[in-house]
């Protein structure tokens, strides 16, 4: 049986006789709330379509059984791609189930960052819905199945959840759920400290790194989270970020499930389905990143539905424009809340329903004592006591194990001590609040997706009209920074956005990657050292936009 990734037993022993660790997983939790409260709702579509605790249970365990039927080996990668229904939850928990490790991959990857991440992490089974934009799964991974032979099974879950249905194509054996399969589970099944899910964070190399996921870091987030917003198993969460990310994970997969609280969550996010939805379920608990409560003010009919249920709006990923923030708590009567992490560190700093209002809207709150932060200059020095201005590496109880099979990022990632890196500049002060100032990493935070700008300038270049490009990000209102592209042409050919565009979907890529602007220069300017000097293309690219 092979050895599957997991943290070192001396930070375990640390950190569980500090009482931020346990030993329980998901499985765990799943069946108490099954067995205190079995017709209780664990989650609930954006059709109002509920999933009751029991099915939770049940509908992972079948997960699980087929899984196993498969012949894989304890720790062997199982891809997830899935849309954000109740359905992704239970193959997650399916997973877990069966002592498999998942890769979760949001769906609107381009089959391009699918193709590396299938191959990175070496899946062997891949968990589909029956269609995807608009063709069979069955040829999706047909394909993924030609550029990655290791992937050798496909499995399809469908429905909504109080009637799904699962088979494994091409297979002719009929899955039934054995009798001992609770015992096989719990012999089978991962514990909280190894490596139970790799997701995806973008790279300045242009290629997706996987970070390895251990559960025992988000039941430490989930008490500080619950901690600082005195959340309750009466609270109604709606989380609308996709479930494979950080943010997703301890908004919709681990928190409402561990306090036994329904969350809501939308398989396709809409401004104006969340209204609605929250009107209609009474939530008191939204998750999203700035963008999205951004366009949720910007509706003309916000005024026209009731939801005063809100009491916490969570948001994270990406600056929160103050005014905007005021504006949310003014008009819905609810309390803005931030933390400060990476999906790497997980959260050094959060806001509490009890910090000073300037405080919770212009700062990311006081660093949580556990995380050991310190404060280094950008060339390495360390900065005395930890305050003032510079970049933070921490450790804690929040920190992943770092990234799978890549020797050379992990070797950037952490400091020869074993601390962990930052690529962002903040500011401490002495009472331990900290505010993001920028960031020290070529990347562009689109609604709160990081974007690399060198990924998007190597997929642009592929156009035969292309000669050079620089990619930068152009500051807006609501998605906080869009892709610009500045593109010196080859003699004699012409190209427009569209036709950009339609280069880039015919290579396969993500969506968010599309370059909406694009400006034609004869030159881009060049800095003293040769290289493109990106701070003139910002300037250049507010000025366009501000003028447009």
């Amino acid at each position: 049986m092979k050895t599957v990734p997991a943290v070192d037993p001396r930070t375990i022993d640390e950190h569980v006789r500090d009482g931020w660790w346990g030993t329980d997983t998901l499985t765990d939790v799943i069946r108490r709330q099954r067995a205190d409260n079995p017709d209780g709702v664990a989650f609930v579509d954006e059709h109002g379509d509920r999933m009751t605790w029991t099915t939770y249970d049940e509908l992972s365990d079948r997960v699980a059984a087929a899984l196993m039927s498969l012949g894989l080996d304890r720790g062997d990668r199982v891809v997830v791609f899935l849309p954000d229904t109740p359905l992704v939850h239970a193959a997650f928990v399916g997973t877990e189930k069966a002592g498999l490790v998942i890769m979760g991959l949001g769906h609107r990857a381009g089959e391009a960052e699918m193709i590396h991440l299938v191959r990175k992490s070496e899946a062997r089974a891949i968990i589909t819905p029956l269609t995807h934009r608009d063709e069979s799964s069955s040829a999706l991974v047909a394909r993924l199945r030609a550029a990655v032979p290791s992937l050798e099974h496909h499995v399809v879950l469908r429905g909504p959840s109080s009637t799904a249905a699962i088979a494994v194509m091409n297979s002719t054996m009929a899955l039934s759920k054995p009798a001992d399969l609770r015992a096989r589970i719990d012999a089978q099944r991962l514990d909280p400290n190894e490596l139970f899910l790799l997701n995806s964070t973008s790279g300045t190399t242009g290629l997706p790194k996987c970070v390895m996921q251990f559960q025992n870091r988000w039941f430490y987030f989930h008490k500080k989270a619950a901690e600082l917003g005195a959340l309750r198993p009466d609270d109604v969460f709606m989380s609308v970020v996709p479930a494979p990310f950080g943010f997703g994970l301890w908004t919709g997969h681990f928190t409402p499930t561990i306090l036994g609280a329904p969350c809501v969550i939308m398989d396709h996010f809409s401004a104006r389905k969340m209204v609605e939805i929250i009107e209609r379920e009474r939530v008191t608990v939204l998750c999203c990143v700035s963008t999205q409560f951004i366009m949720m003010l910007n509706l003309p009919e916000l005024a026209e539905h009731d939801v005063s249920s809100l009491r916490i709006m969570f948001t994270g990923g990406e600056a929160i424009p103050e005014a905007r923030a005021r504006e949310f708590e003014a008009r819905t009567g609810s309390m803005v809340m931030n933390f400060y992490g990476s999906n790497e560190t997980g959260t050094l700093s959060g806001t509490s329903i009890d910090d000073p209002t300037v405080k919770r809207l212009t700062t990311t709150g006081r660093i949580m004592p556990e995380m050991q932060v310190r404060l280094y200059t950008p060339e390495g020095e360390r900065i005395a006591g930890d305050i003032g201005r510079g970049v933070p590496a921490c450790k804690g109880p929040a920190t992943t194990i770092g990234y799978y099979d890549d020797e050379a990022a992990n070797a950037t990632l952490f400091a020869d001590d074993g601390w962990m890196l930052m690529g962002d500049v903040v500011e401490i002060d002495a009472e331990g609040w900290l505010s993001v100032v920028g960031r020290t990493s070529d990347f562009i935070i689109r609604g709160g997706k990081n974007i690399s700008a060198p990924a998007v300038e190597d997929e642009v270049a592929t156009h035969p009209a292309v000669s050079m490009v620089a990619v930068v990000p152009a500051p807006d209102p609501v998605f906080g920074e869009r892709v610009a592209a500045f593109v010196e042409l080859h003699e004699g050919a012409s190209l427009t956005l569209d036709e950009l565009r339609e280069h880039l979907i015919a290579r396969g890529i993500s969506k968010e990657w599309y370059p909406e602007y694009l400006f034609i220069t004869d030159a881009l300017p060049r800095a003293s050292g040769g290289k493109v000097a990106k701070g003139e293309l910002k300037k250049d690219a507010a000025a366009r936009v501000a003028e447009s």
